[in-house]
């Protein structure tokens, strides 16, 4: 890392890599912003952002104002969406949108009336001295605000951000051919700054750097004049050597502080947050004024073009639209890319709509870029890993992207990558390099979210293994202990059984016992009373002892209960 002296009040550093290039923003740098007429629908799609997509919240045929919320976050890392003007809701399906996978997205359709009539006549406004970390935050994520500098980061996220020291502008726009944030800084520079100020005050940073590339004088002056005016303290803008891709996030960072964000973390991990100077204008604008993102301002230029331009254009207006409003194609009109040179990627259709994502409509001729060969084999040169501005090795990751070994192309830190197109630039070979890496990742991305379910697929079955194991070990064990009750329930009841003998043997032997003493009772009194049998010679008063004997014995066996009755 090498400090350079380009700034006369800030040190500067600089990163590893990088181009020099030819700039191309002469064709619009002093085209002023300029509004386009209503189109004649809009197109909507639900995730024009990093993140979840937003969930539809109005249905086909309803009427919908300006402003009023038509599809709403679904996640933390999420963004609204907002209808651009007054209309009716006449589709929501899937349609082909401006990506590089060139495949349809659920979307929106809206029929504007021409009416552009807003939801509310007086929105509600919010005091910028009374803002909270978490009221900003709200804020932002209710307006739909995401990253504008091509990013689409949704803007919440960075504004929720704590312990951060140093808030970052990025007005480098460093990708030639653009010119967008260009104008904004020189048409806007008041509301850049005055969200800048109500941003750094409510993060509780302690410096605001407004990092600008000095191939833009006009609007470093702009910005500079609107600090003195509003007598800001702690906001500086700072003026960068022309050098692509300074104005990436993690380059700009490391030329400002000479800070590195370290692999695979953001900046608020460093504490810093950095915002487009775009993004800061649209925050300015929800802040005050209540105003959802809805529109965004966009480059038309190239060759191909009779009338390049920059447009504030609604979101959803269809392309062809926006290049007829620059008076439409050139003859030399060759290859439409949706957004730079360098970082854009080719359409072969104008029937897209705009997202928030699109800073650029470039119509090039042949001879102004000319189309890539079929390419030949890898000469390792090393030149893409020279001008790598992340410290990449782009030679071996295209040999690990070419075979699909993605395991290793993590590891060589694929992810690192920011697409700046740079490596594609130098090589000799003309190796479609950026396009292996976006494939690559992509391919990444899927394997890992598919690993992901087979793992929770996996933690599943083993959960669902573990359950059947404990419910069957539970039955297991209620069955032994229902054996163990009942064999305990035999024993008692045979315990019981064995009292219950014990007793009827002693009852029959008292019964048996109370028989034999009846008997032997009987037989004495039949003893005593049979001796003298000869009644022949008996007196009156023996046989009249005699006869009462025998009653007595008559009575004594009629009342005796019988051996069954006692029992």
């Amino acid at each position: 890392m090498h400090n350079t002296t380009t700034n006369s009040t800030r040190k500067l550093w600089t990163f590893h890599g990088g181009i020099h290039m030819p700039d191309h923003k002469a064709q619009t740098c002093d085209a002023a912003i300029e509004p386009i007429k209503l189109p004649s629908q809009l197109i909507l799609p639900l995730k024009q952002h990093v993140g979840s997509i937003a969930l539809p919240v109005v249905e086909v045929g309803q009427r919908v104002l300006k402003g009023e919320l038509i599809a709403k976050s679904t996640a933390y890392i999420s963004a609204p969406l907002h209808a651009p003007t007054s209309g009716v809701v006449t589709e929501i399906g899937d349609a082909f949108i401006p990506h590089p996978s060139r495949l349809p997205a659920l979307s929106i359709t809206i029929k504007p009336d021409g009416k552009d009539e807003w939801i509310t006549a007086d929105p509600a406004t919010h005091n910028p001295e009374q803002l909270t970390l978490e009221a900003l935050a709200t804020i932002i994520g209710d307006a739909g605000i995401v990253g504008l500098g091509g990013g689409t980061f949704p803007s919440s996220v960075k504004a929720s951000a704590n312990d951060i020291h140093t808030l970052i502008l990025n007005g480098a726009e460093c990708e030639p051919y653009i010119t967008c944030d260009d104008r904004i800084m020189r048409e806007r520079a008041d509301k850049i700054i005055n969200s800048a100020a109500i941003i750094k005050r409510v993060l509780g940073a302690n410096e605001c750097l407004i990092g600008i590339e000095d191939n833009k004088p006009e609007a470093i002056a702009e910005m500079q004049r609107a600090v003195s005016d509003g007598g800001h303290s702690g906001i500086e803008i700072v003026t960068i050597p022309t050098l692509y891709p300074s104005g990436g996030e993690k380059q700009l960072i490391q030329i400002l502080t000479g800070k590195e964000v370290p692999s695979g973390s953001n900046p608020t991990q460093i504490g810093i947050v950095c915002f487009n100077v775009a993004t800061a204008e649209a925050i300015y604008e929800a802040i005050t004024a209540s105003r959802p993102m809805i529109s965004r301002i966009v480059t038309i230029t190239g060759e191909g073009i009779k009338r390049p331009c920059n447009v504030e254009a609604l979101l959803g207006t269809p392309i062809n639209e926006l290049i007829a409003q620059a008076g439409g194609y050139s003859d030399t009109a060759e290859k439409l890319i949706i957004g730079g040179p360098m970082m854009g990627f080719t359409v072969d259709t104008d029937q897209l709509p705009l997202t928030k994502g699109v800073n650029c409509l470039l119509v090039v001729s042949e001879s102004e870029i000319p189309t890539a060969g079929p390419g030949i084999a890898c000469i390792r040169c090393s030149e893409c890993a020279n001008v790598c501005p992340t410290s990449l090795l782009p030679q071996q990751m295209y040999w690990f992207s070419r075979s699909q070994n993605l395991e290793k192309s993590e590891e060589y830190n694929l992810f690192d990558c920011i697409e700046c197109g740079c490596c594609s630039h130098v090589c000799p070979a003309e190796i479609p390099l950026v396009q292996y890496f976006r494939s690559t990742k992509t391919a990444v991305t899927e394997n890992n979210a598919a690993n992901a379910k087979n793992e929770r697929a996996r933690m599943r079955n083993e959960a669902r293994t573990a359950r059947l194991e404990k419910l069957d070990a539970e039955k297991r064990e209620k069955t032994r202990l229902k054996k163990e009750a009942m064999q305990k329930k035999k024993e008692e009841a045979a315990a019981k059984a064995a009292a219950e003998g014990a007793s009827d043997d002693s009852q029959t032997k008292e019964i048996e016992a109370a028989k034999k003493r009846v008997l032997e009772k009987k037989d004495v009194e039949t003893n005593k009373v049979s001796k003298p049998r000869n009644t022949e010679n008996l007196t009156a008063e023996q046989q009249q002892q005699i006869d009462q004997a025998d009653l007595r014995r008559k009575a004594d066996s009629a009342d005796m209960p019988s051996a069954t009755e006692e029992k």
